[in-house]
């Protein structure tokens, strides 16, 4: 059992930041590289945690070179002027046993906005290097309109290139600190 003080660092390397988001008549799925954060509390009973993310927004990756590039550019997250993404919760409400909804400003583009994010306990156990892990499945969604991200074109049969809902889910896995 964790106190309400106890910081749990994500671990880059065994957790992911993806996001999906529909294109013409598909989706495409997307993921930072380059992301950190941690919470701080018990993770099980997040309801007096604080958490907290930030991602590289040079990192995307679409595993397609030239729309990551486009990606990068002014015309989405203009990275230039807006290097990163960050989320900081500021409430926490139990949902079920082991899930939460998570309030807390998402900042895109220099605009920050509440967002709710959903949140489900994994448990935690044992590492096989003496420490302790603890497991989190995130999802939410936004407008990217809302954090300023505009970009898109006119199909010549009608409709956008470009959905306006992201979906977001994160696979994080922390270290007790």
């Amino acid at each position: 059992m964790a106190d309400n003080q106890t910081t749990w660092a994500i671990d880059p390397a065994h957790s992911t930041a993806g996001f999906v988001v529909r294109h013409l008549i598909s989706k495409v799925r997307g993921q930072f590289q380059e992301f950190e954060g941690k919470i701080v509390g018990n993770p099980e009973d997040l309801t007096n945690a604080r958490a907290e993310f930030t991602a590289t927004m040079a990192s995307v990756n679409t595993n397609q070179p030239d729309r990551d590039k486009h990606l990068r550019t002014s015309d989405f997250f203009d990275v230039e002027h807006y290097p990163t993404m960050s989320f900081r919760s500021t409430r926490i409400e139990r949902t079920k046993d082991t899930t939460y909804t998570v309030y807390g400003n998402l900042a895109i583009r220099g605009v920050s906005k509440e967002v709710p994010i959903t949140v489900e306990y994994l448990g935690t156990g044992a590492d096989p290097w003496g420490g302790t892990r603890a497991g989190f499945e995130c999802t939410a969604r936004i407008n990217r309109k809302d954090f300023g991200v505009n970009w898109n074109q006119v199909l010549e049969a009608g409709g956008m290139m470009v959905g306006d809902n992201v979906d977001i889910h994160l696979e994080l896995e922390t270290v007790k600190q």
